[in-house]
């Protein structure tokens, strides 16, 4: 049995939050969880992935943290085609315009979204949006 890779960028520990909570639904689902800060994931090991989860909040005029995420993740779109990707993140501003056009790229690069459309949450991820990030942790299990 594969572990299913939750890699997350997070400044304040939101969207670590968000990762953890996708993590504990992916267990609670039989499957194994690998929640890792983008520093500690292979490449390689997403290549091999049928499915994983990637996170990073908002920042500055809505968009990817630029330092790390955004290389990382024009990284993985070379892989993407086919692949179940959950994307999540957490936000303090804005609209969610950051998540939108995050999904519009991975869905350009061919991957196939996990619940149709990323997950996001206003600063601290309430008690609600844990539950959703747990489900979204249910569907990558079923799809592992």
């Amino acid at each position: 049995m594969s572990k299913i890779i939750v890699a997350y960028w997070s400044q304040s520990g939101n969207t670590e939050a968000m990762a953890n909570a996708i993590g504990e639904g992916i267990r609670e689902a039989g499957k194994e969880a690998d929640v890792l800060d983008i520093a500690r994931v292979s490449l390689e090991d997403l290549k091999k992935a049928a499915c994983f989860a990637l996170g990073c909040p908002a920042m500055g005029a809505e968009v990817l943290e630029e330092a790390e995420m955004e290389p990382f993740v024009t990284e993985v779109e070379q892989f993407a085609a086919g692949k179940n990707i959950a994307l999540f993140g957490s936000y303090g501003w804005g609209d969610g315009q950051w998540m939108r056009d995050w999904e519009e790229r991975m869905t350009s690069a061919g991957a196939l979204l996990v619940n149709g459309e990323g997950l996001i949450a206003q600063e601290a991820p309430d008690a609600e949006a844990v539950e959703a990030c747990k489900s979204l942790g249910r569907l990558l299990a079923g799809l592992n």
